[in-house]
């Protein structure tokens, strides 16, 4: 279940911190930010697991954007937080930190997530039918559902993940011209408002879900609204500010919605399989657009 795998996955992810606190040279620290992306792959897939198999259908929409809000927090201490730190305790006493705080949410999670077996499924995960084979990755990437989604996921997901997570910085310092200080700011201006972002998508899903308004409609909303985002930004150029790439991630959190409507589609027995196959979609437009 995914409590037992998101403790495993952690404590690889405190190796890779204490190792990357040690490390003295190059290697050890590629080899070190492997393991520590190794270990935090599953902080999102084990938590959207349990929900799929927890959760009512109406708090799945919720209980997706408010993961991606804490999610967000940990993005907004990356940024102005850690460079007033840094002088404090050095690269290396933030990773020990880092470990630390690791070792205590695995105690958390270890003493407050129910058990999988524990008999406090939703009502809404249901079993499959009997005699069906569970669902394979070949039947999940068959999907008709999971294939609509897919280009979602790809393309606007993996885009706004790249644009957050490598781009803005650069674009700020060497096509706006700002210093690493005031682009500092400006990615903890962006990660703020993703993370009230997602706090408003959990306040408001369950209430669109009850009034008929789908995912899909949603997505359709936003996704032309976050092109309208880029090309003002692509336009004005040295001239966009962070606000510019805000407003872009923001309107294409829409698509984050994608991923708890591929798990619901999905028996809940094929929600991991469903979910860890969507991510992998995710992730692949993340690559791209970030080396591309």
């Amino acid at each position: 279940g995914p409590r037992k795998v998101i403790l495993v996955f952690l404590a690889v992810a405190v190796a890779g911190c204490a190792g990357f606190a040690l490390a003295s040279e190059f290697a050890g620290l590629l080899v070190a930010r492997v393991v520590v992306g190794m270990g935090v792959s599953a902080c999102l897939m084990a938590p959207l697991t349990g929900y799929r198999r927890w959760l009512r259908p109406e708090l799945q929409l919720r209980a997706n954007a408010w993961m991606l809000m804490t999610g967000s927090m940990g993005t907004v201490a990356s940024t102005l937080p850690v460079q007033w730190l840094m002088p404090v305790t050095g690269w290396r006493g933030i990773f020990w930190v880092l470990a630390l705080m690791l070792v205590l949410s695995m105690l958390i999670i270890a003493c407050t997530v129910p058990a999988w077996s524990s008999g406090s499924a939703s009502p809404a995960a249901r079993p499959a039918a009997p005699g069906r084979p569970p669902m394979s990755y070949g039947d999940i990437w068959r999907h008709p559902y999971f294939r609509m989604m897919v280009p979602v996921g790809l393309v606007n997901y993996g885009g706004m993940l790249a644009v957050q997570t490598l781009w803005a910085g650069p674009w700020m310092v060497r096509v706006g011209g700002a210093s690493a200080e005031v682009a500092a700011v400006g990615l903890f201006g962006i990660s703020l408002c993703l993370l009230i972002a997602f706090w408003l998508w959990g306040v408001v899903t369950p209430a669109l879900a009850r009034r008929g308004i789908s995912t899909e409609r949603l997505i359709g909303i936003g996704m032309p609204l976050s092109l309208l985002a880029l090309a003002a930004a692509i336009v004005l150029g040295p001239a966009a500010g962070w606000p510019y790439w805000a407003a872009f991630c923001v309107s294409c959190t829409c698509a984050s919605l994608a991923q708890p409507a591929v798990a619901m589609a999905m028996p809940a027995q094929a929600a991991g399989r469903a979910l860890s196959a969507y991510n992998l979609a995710i992730f692949s437009g993340v690559f791209m657009a970030q080396w591309g």
